[in-house]
């Protein structure tokens, strides 16, 4: 009997244990919560944050793509926060001159240094990434606090000025990515981070220099800077070094022969510099490189046999040097690399002992005739570059004959990265990390194609839903390729398509290209991969009554905000742009979110079964004029979404399109009644009036039968920005009435006729300030305006009341 109460005893000692083993020992330290509350105020209380309060126990919340926490020990050791606010690209900051607050940033009362000194407290971080949340300032010295940090991802903000030599004193640093900022002047000497593996500092303007840096390196990029030196030679002893992108910089002088060959190199970009010489045919490279770049710069000669054309593994472009080989229509002549070259040799730094001052005065006179050449050389440049900028460029790459099929290897994703770190596996932001598909993968996604996940078939192949092994929901669209078109012609493409990720479009996730050399013919199919997007279309959602009613004028201007974004990005953001996209509104897929994204949009790849696109390789004298079409074709297209946004009628043929354009152009001539009368019954209340009619001004534009006279995506975005920026202001002014107190007495004396009240006056009534609003610009009376203030009405209730301030006043 003893022994019995002693094993209770026991179980229940154990049970206590286990149930409040958690809370003691993953319960977060009263001071880092503390800390946490204090990030999500200096952030403006972004969305990814909301719901965090005083009872939120930090170390237990589930992880996703946008928010994770990591404890040990009672203490924060990853933090990681990814929001919305993506930056322009370089060109666009750089095309602004000077930094400006704008919905992309925090606002004017953020200080990077206060938000730093808190984050600085959590002495046991070893993982900080702040992705696309608006930060800006200058990078604060007080950075190096960080003592144990491995992992610093701050890309994708608004952060100028230098960065700060402090940061080098982060000796435990493994991953560093400052890339997408405003960052410029000289990178500080990181040689002393001995155990770093991954920089990522690219889309800055960081220059003119080339970094001094530790040989422990895997991953380097520096792409879209602007850095004006000579690949340094100390680049030949990183024997660890797998990843290497520098292009878009202007890198001068010659290639060191010895890249090709380190030990561990995957992936080589030296694409966009002002690389010149030739390089030789015997040097040697190392069977693991899957991937060069030399395009776009003033290489002579012929490319040296070890990656040329023996290897079907490999990747290569060399378009637009001054090669003597390939299709030579896709090259300069050698004249023009040759003067390139010696427009940008640098100067001698020494100069000869016993140098006379008549040698001097003549290098001066050598070095002014030098300049002079240059700036002529650079004009030309410029002119022969901007005729020359549409042309698609030409890849080579020889399959094997000895495989039947094969999946090609992507141009971007080294396929080895077992040492790479995690920040460069991951993917873009909020994206899984993009991937080359085998066809295996592809079967099983699929159910090997079964028919029960065929979700339809168009104009560019069938689609197919598939469960990838991870669990992730994806499409899976089939395309097989023209006859015409081969394999080596297909992958002029692949380095357009890695790049379709974007938070407004429907992104690319992968793909997987099968080539089946039993058909004489030699056909190919691709697979192309992309995200799930679950929530419908915003078809639907304006056609069905009770998801209509969720979309009130703030939501259908940022969705419309973001198509707007996604055809820019298609336009601008990529190289070279795709346009004429068929952005049609059932192509406008919404998530969980409400965030809009472009699907179906060109896809530059030349099937059977669709027509071959404006971009499917071919180079005419009208090809600019091809693109201009194709770009006013979009905002014309827009525009039509804007006009359905607006009416909340469906346009079903053209028609259709022309009867609201010209109702919606009457209305705008006339009152500001009309306009609310055209309106869809959803959206009224809830907007503010000049905000609504500068989008009805943009969508009228839009939808001009000129082309010509059509804006520009950057137009219609600053133009929709604005409206955003009005409705804010004036969603902001409004202030609710806690008195439960809804019209009532003060109504029924206030107008004559029939008695009207709410319908349920226990809700919180919302404020009719927009009715008196509209009543003092509509030229009613003050004092009407400023009695209404006083009252409230639900919003099923605002249209009547609204309705009897105009017919009562």
């Amino acid at each position: 009997m003893v022994i019995i109460r002693v094993s209770s005893c026991f179980l229940f000692q154990i049970l206590v244990f286990v149930l409040f083993c958690p809370l003691i020992f993953g319960q977060l330290a009263p001071s880092e919560s503390r800390i946490l509350r204090q990030v999500q105020q200096l952030l403006e209380f972004p969305p990814v944050l909301q719901g965090w309060n005083n009872w939120t126990n930090f170390c237990y919340l589930p992880p996703s793509a946008s928010l994770s926490i990591v404890c040990s020990g009672n203490h924060i050791t990853e933090l990681t926060v990814v929001g919305n606010k993506t930056t322009p690209s370089l060109s666009s900051k750089l095309g602004q001159g000077t930094f400006s607050i704008s919905d992309k940033t925090l606002s004017e009362k953020f200080s990077i240094e206060s938000f730093f000194t808190s984050l600085t407290k959590l002495s046991s971080l070893k993982v900080l990434t702040l992705v696309s949340l608006g930060l800006w300032g200058s990078l604060p010295a007080k950075i190096n606090r960080f003592h144990s940090l491995q992992v610093l991802n701050i890309s994708d903000n608004s952060i100028f000025g230098e960065v700060p030599t402090q940061i080098t004193l982060m000796t435990n640093l493994r991953s560093l990515v400052l890339a997408d900022n405003m960052l410029n002047g000289s990178v500080p000497d990181l040689s002393r981070l001995a155990v770093l593996e991954e920089l990522n500092m690219s889309g800055n303007g960081l220059g003119p220099e080339f970094p001094s840096l530790g040989n422990k390196l895997v991953s380097i990029i520096l792409r879209n800077n602007a850095f004006q030196c000579q690949i340094p030679s100390k680049l030949n002893n990183y024997h660890q070094l797998q990843h290497l992108d520098i292009s878009s910089n202007q890198f001068i002088g010659l290639i060191p022969p010895k890249l090709f060959s380190l030990p561990s190199i995957r992936y080589l970009n030296l694409a966009g510099n002002k690389l010149s010489g030739a390089l030789s045919t015997n040097i040697s490279c190392i069977v693991g490189l899957e991937f060069v770049d030399l395009s776009n710069n003033h290489l002579t000669g012929k490319l040296p046999l070890c990656i040329g054309f023996n290897s079907s593994n490999r990747f290569m472009f060399y378009s637009w040097n001054c090669l003597s080989v390939g299709d030579l229509n896709y090259q300069h002549p050698y004249s023009f690399c040759h003067k390139a070259a010696l427009a940008v040799k640098p100067a001698e730094r020494q100069q000869k002992n016993g140098l006379t001052s008549k040698l001097a005065i003549l290098l001066i006179i050598a070095g002014g005739i030098v300049a002079t050449t240059m700036a002529i050389v650079f004009l030309l440049l410029m002119l022969f570059r901007s005729a020359k900028v549409d042309k698609v460029q030409i890849h080579t790459f020889e399959k094997s004959a000895s495989r039947k099929a094969s999946a090609q290897l992507s141009p971007k994703i080294p396929t080895e990265a077992r040492h790479v770190s995690p920040t460069l596996r991951f993917g873009a932001i909020g994206i899984r990390a993009y991937h080359v598909f085998s066809l295996d993968e592809i079967e099983d996604a699929t159910n090997n194609f079964n028919a029960s996940n065929l979700l339809g078939e168009g104009s560019q192949g069938q689609l197919y839903k598939g469960s990838l092994r991870d669990g992730s929901v994806v499409v899976v669209r089939s395309m097989q390729l023209k006859q015409k078109y081969s394999s080596q012609r297909l992958l002029q493409h692949t380095e357009v398509i890695s790049k379709l990720r974007h938070q407004h479009l429907v992104s690319m996730l992968g793909h997987c290209i099968v080539t089946h050399q039993e058909y004489s013919n030699g056909a190919s199919t691709i697979f192309l991969v992309f995200e799930y997007i679950s929530n419908s279309t915003l078809r639907n959602h304006l056609s069905d009554q009770r998801k209509r009613e969720m979309l009130k004028w703030p939501q259908r201007l940022a969705i419309t905000m973001g198509v707007a974004k996604g055809i820019q990005f298609l336009h601008a953001g990529i190289a070279p742009g795709i346009f004429g996209n068929d952005v049609k509104i059932e192509n406008i897929l919404l998530d969980e979110n409400l965030t809009a994204k472009i699907s179906n949009y060109d896809l530059l790849i030349p099937s059977k079964v669709g027509s071959e696109s404006l971009h499917s390789g071919q180079d005419t004298p009208d090809h600019h004029v091809s693109d201009q079409h194709g770009e006013r074709e979009d905002v014309y297209q827009l525009g039509a979404i804007l006009l359905e946004v607006i009416t909340g009628r469906s346009i079903t043929c053209q028609r259709d399109l022309d009867v609201q354009r010209f109702q919606l152009e009457e209305t705008l001539a006339d009152s500001q009644l009309k306009l609310r009368g055209l309106v869809d019954p959803s959206i009224r209340g809830t907007y503010a009036y000049q905000s609504l009619r500068t989008t009805a001004e943009i969508t009228i534009n839009c939808l001009s039968k000129d082309p010509v006279q059509r804006p520009t995506i950057e137009d219609v975005i600053w133009n929709l920005q604005y409206s955003v920026q009005v409705q804010d202001g004036w969603s902001n002014s409004i202030e609710f009435n806690k008195d439960p107190l809804c019209l009532g007495d003060t109504w029924r004396k206030f107008i004559s006729g029939p008695k009207w009240k709410p319908k349920d006056s226990s809700n919180v009534c919302a404020t009719i300030e927009s009715a008196s609003r509209e009543a003092t610009e509509s030229g009613k009376s003050k004092k009407v305006a400023s009695k209404l203030q006083k009252l409230r009405v639900e919003d099923s209730d605002r249209e009547s009341l609204l309705m009897k301030v105009e017919n009562n006043v």
